[in-house]
């Protein structure tokens, strides 16, 4: 008896069948989640098992009255105010929101990419954590000096008047906001150094928006930065932050080759052009 080949079908149905069983038996490869480690509801654990450094031993005193620093605080607090309600006000009111997923924002412009839990997870896991490590780091100094802020003393406004009760109690000196943004345009700058030019300056810029809000002195963001690069130095021995480092540079190449792009960088740009800081570059 002449037995006739099986049908397209019947073979169809038996290849679906056996890739049926063999995914059953087989555990489904699912990527695990980038989780962001908090101590509670949105305070993240930084990289560092310990402070960083002592900022209290590392900064000097802050310019005292009477001295050349002093004086030089003191125009640049002047030159920030008139730009009150201005587009730099604006941009220094955005910059001023630290919290993710407006956090990861900041610097889109500068590094060229979108920034986001969903593309870029593990460059949003860097900037959050090593935020951690720079906000504690800094606090040491604040408590030293215990420096009021400009506009207690101008009576000024500031860009974020529901936080003018807290700021009232916290110290100026130095910029906690200033040593986060330096530490990641560092780190940032580290992910993608053919951005270091736009990278740096929005760190700059970024610092200057503190002015620009009326609550940090020009010496603040001065020491700030200082306190940044000193965090992000500390960071290069954490091996879970240069993990996290590999696997954020993978993901801006990969938004790169697929062609994402910010978006809002235009405004950000004219309104960056404008700075209470007497610089080359700089438009009154």
């Amino acid at each position: 008896m002449r037995i006739g080949r099986p049908s397209a079908g019947v073979v169809l149905a038996i290849v679906v069948s056996a890739c049926v069983a063999a995914c059953a038996a087989r555990p489904q490869m699912v990527p695990d989640a980038v989780v962001v480690p908090e101590r509670s509801p949105g305070i993240t654990i930084g990289y560092l098992d310990s402070v960083a450094f002592d900022s209290a031993t590392l900064v000097p005193a802050p310019p005292a009255p009477g001295t050349a620093a002093h004086a030089l605080d003191d125009d640049i607090a002047r030159r920030a105010l008139a730009l009150y309600d201005s587009r730099r006000w604006q941009q220094a009111t955005v910059d001023a929101d630290l919290d993710f997923p407006a956090g990861g924002d900041l610097f889109a412009c500068a590094l060229g990419v979108p920034v986001d839990t969903t593309d870029t997870p593990h460059l949003v896991r860097l900037l959050r954590r090593s935020l951690a490590d720079a906000a504690t780091t800094n606090r040491a100094a604040k408590d030293q000096w215990q420096r009021p802020r400009p506009f207690l003393s101008n009576g000024g406004a500031v860009c974020t008047p529901a936080d003018g009760a807290r700021l009232r109690t916290s110290a100026a000196y130095p910029s906690g906001h200033t040593a986060i943004g330096w530490t990641w345009a560092l780190t940032l700058v580290a992910v993608a150094p053919e951005r270091a030019d736009p990278l740096l300056q929005r760190g700059r810029s970024f610092a200057e928006s503190r002015l620009v809000c009326n609550v940090h002195w020009y010496s603040d963001i001065v020491q700030g930065q200082l306190v940044g690069a000193a965090t992000f130095a500390r960071l290069q021995a954490s091996p879970e932050f240069q993990a996290d480092l590999a696997a954020a540079q993978r993901e801006v190449a990969a938004q790169r080759a697929r062609g994402a792009h910010p978006t809002g960088c235009d405004a950000e740009t004219i309104a960056l052009r404008r700075s209470p800081v007497p610089t080359a570059d700089a438009v009154d």
